[in-house]
């Protein structure tokens, strides 16, 4: 008979850590914590919805663009329950200018499944959480710990830096064996009092002081416990994660205007800009002439159209694109309602236009071919 398989459950990580240094990196980060964490506002909150939210908004961006958005949000949408009952364009006009427009995609499904499914109330453990649009491993740790005081781990970026470096964990960010490794040891930390502080404390740590580039070890808490500073490695860990060069994407973009007013379209909810507002767009190559830009809008928008000339060229970087609006001033004999490629169509005033749900490419693009006289004539 074969020996019982040893069980791979949470209990396997109490190895990692001998209970001192766990005692003492949890009490030292704590209490530095205490001492020295930042005022934000989604720390004077116990709202679990207004927490989440925070936690959404921070994924890829930067702290001190989400405070003002994070304040004007909650203005915007203070309950679950009006998030819920918003139209997605009203979600996505709000979150204009913080990219990433999946993330309020999420947000705003998760919402309408909380009122469904639990009442108007954010369930209070990570398992619940996971059952949520937009909810990973991470967003369900931070919101139970942080929200509700379940012992649940996180591991971000900044987690990822800080425990590579305290345990000396070898490999790059993205391989598995790594990522199960300081799950395990994110698990096995945050067991204790305040879940919730000690998370934030990790976090906080790793952006103020663990950083990237120019750590101040000297005003490390735990350097003492830190392997990598005992052995001199604290710039080699973690390795820098190789970044894939961003694609190029070109997007013929249709001015069409009419009486003072520009069509605009609504894409479809999926995709890099779904759900948004834009002058209705389709990609082309670079070098597609004038005519062909054209035959491709004419199809996306299901009517015979026509180039009448070129207004410029708008270019944004985007984290995985190098993007390309070609504006094309084009025009038709009947002027659409409706089209097969888009979700909804509107005939606007620039002013009326900037309110919407829109890119900030996009409305880059809507300011240039104003400003090239697209409306005149």
């Amino acid at each position: 008979m074969s020996p019982p398989r040893k069980r791979k459950d949470a209990a396997a990580a109490e190895s990692l850590v001998v209970p001192e240094r766990r005692d003492f990196l949890r009490g030292q980060l704590l209490e530095w914590y205490d001492r020295q964490k930042r005022d934000l506002p989604w720390r004077r909150t116990r709202d679990p919805y207004a927490i989440w939210l925070s936690e959404v908004m921070l994924q890829q961006t930067q702290v001190a663009t989400v405070i003002p958005y994070w304040e004007r949000f909650l203005q915007r949408f203070p309950t679950v329950e009006a998030l819920a009952a918003a139209p997605l364009p009203d979600v996505l006009a709000g979150w204009r200018g913080l990219g990433y427009y999946s993330r309020a995609r999420n947000l705003h499904r998760a919402a309408q499944e909380v009122v469904a499914r639990f009442g108007g109330k954010l369930p209070s453990t990570a398992a619940e959480l996971l059952s949520l649009p937009g909810f990973g491993r991470y967003t369900a740790g931070a919101v139970a710990s942080i929200a509700f005081g379940e012992p649940a781990p996180l591991v971000d970026g900044n987690v990822a830096r800080v425990l590579s470096r305290l345990f000396e964990v070898e490999g790059a960010p993205g391989d598995r064996v790594r990522e199960a490794r300081l799950w395990a040891l994110a698990t096995e930390l945050v067991r204790g009092e305040r879940p919730g502080d000690f998370n934030q404390a990790l976090m906080e740590h790793g952006a103020t002081v663990c950083r990237p580039e120019n750590p101040l070890c000297l005003l490390c808490p735990v350097r003492e416990g830190c392997l990598a500073y005992l052995h001199g490695r604290v710039d080699e860990l973690p390795p820098a994660r190789v970044r894939a060069a961003p694609k190029r994407m070109t997007l013929a973009v249709a001015v069409w205007a009419h009486e003072g007013r520009l069509l605009l379209a609504r894409r479809a909810e999926k995709g890099l800009f779904g759900g948004l507002w834009e002058l209705p767009a389709a990609e082309v190559e670079d070098d597609t002439p004038d005519t062909d830009s054209a035959s491709r809008l004419a199809e996306a928008l299901g009517v015979s159209l026509s180039a009448r000339g070129h207004l410029g060229t708008v270019r944004r970087q985007l984290t995985h694109r190098s993007l390309s609006l070609r504006l094309l001033q084009v025009t038709g004999l009947e002027r659409p309602t409706e089209a097969p490629a888009f979700r909804e169509l509107r005939w606007c005033t620039p002013d009326e236009a900037s309110a919407l749900g829109m890119s900030t490419a996009m409305h880059k693009a809507l300011e240039a071919a104003v400003a090239a006289g697209a409306l005149q004539g």
